[in-house]
Formats: structure tokens, sequence, C-alpha cells
């Protein structure tokens, strides 16, 4: 006599998927949660969610001719993540007395304080009332504060787009 269908071997099966599902960890595990920055950590920059190819994205009025310059659009950021074994970025590294990074756009022509980051994967604005070129190529730089002899800095070259 059957006592119950949920002892079939199909009807188990089931069960041992259905179960596998829900204790899975999901996707998103893998996301970094935001930890403090530290000395003796390496890091890399992300302009945009990349630390590589970035693009940012720019105000400009007018047509857009050499040494034309305009204000970062809304809305676009600035992080860094501990650096994994794996990676092709530029790595820095936050040195002996390293507990946050300062972030400069290195062809801004307004003065302006730096973006200053004091945790991974928390993501910063990118300032709208920088002065940068319409477009070409440049770099922002991921300086460890405070600095040491042991520190280096990351950087991530960027495209600027002007958007009319």
């Amino acid at each position: 006599m059957r006592s119950s269908g949920f002892r079939t071997p199909a009807a188990l099966g089931v069960l041992a998927v259905l179960a596998g599902t829900a204790l899975a960890p999901p996707a998103a595990a893998a996301v970094i949660d935001p930890a403090p920055i530290g000395p003796r950590q390496t890091f890399v920059g992300e302009v945009n969610g990349t630390s590589k190819g970035a693009t940012v994205q720019m105000g400009c009025f007018g047509p857009i001719v050499p040494g034309a310059t305009g204000h970062p659009l809304a809305g676009q950021s600035v992080d860094v993540l501990p650096a994994s074994l794996s990676t092709t970025a530029d790595v820095g590294y936050t040195g002996s007395a390293g507990t946050q990074v300062n972030v400069s756009f290195g062809e801004a022509v307004s003065v302006s304080l730096p973006v200053v980051l004091r945790a991974y994967a928390v993501k910063a604005e990118i300032p709208t009332s920088l002065v940068l070129p319409c477009y070409g190529s440049g770099k922002v730089v991921f300086t460890p504060q405070p600095t040491s002899a042991d520190a280096r800095s990351s950087t991530v070259v960027v495209d600027y787009v002007g958007q009319p």
C-alpha cells in the first residue's frame, strides 16, 4: 500500500530541486557590501561602474570645437572596489596610512574640492559644477589619503562625450 505521493522518486527529485533553489544564494550575493577603506589594501577606481573604457557624459552648449568645456551631466558616479587578483585595471594601494581615497579629475578647469570616498562600493556623484573638456580623453585619479611612502594611486582613463 502506498502511503504518500511524496515518497516516489520523481516527487523526491522535485522537492530536492525546490529546496536547493530556496537555499541557494541570490545572484546578487557577489555584490560587495560597503566596507571602510583602511591601510594596506589594494583597490581599483571606477567611473560610472567601470575601471576601463569609462565615459563621462558632458553637457556642452553650442557647437563643440577644440578647447570647448562643459559640465558633467547629473547621475554619474565614481567609487572604489577592493582589487581582485584577476583584474587588469590600474590597481592602487592605500599604503600604511590610507583611510580614504580622494578622486580628482586631472583636466578640470575649475578649482573644486576632490570627491572623498571613505568606503568601498559606495558611489559618489561626479560634481556637475566641474568644468571639463566637452570631448576627448582624460584621467580620473584615485589617491589614497593620508598618503605614505608606499601609497599608490589608481587611474581610470575616461572619454568625455559632449551632449548639446
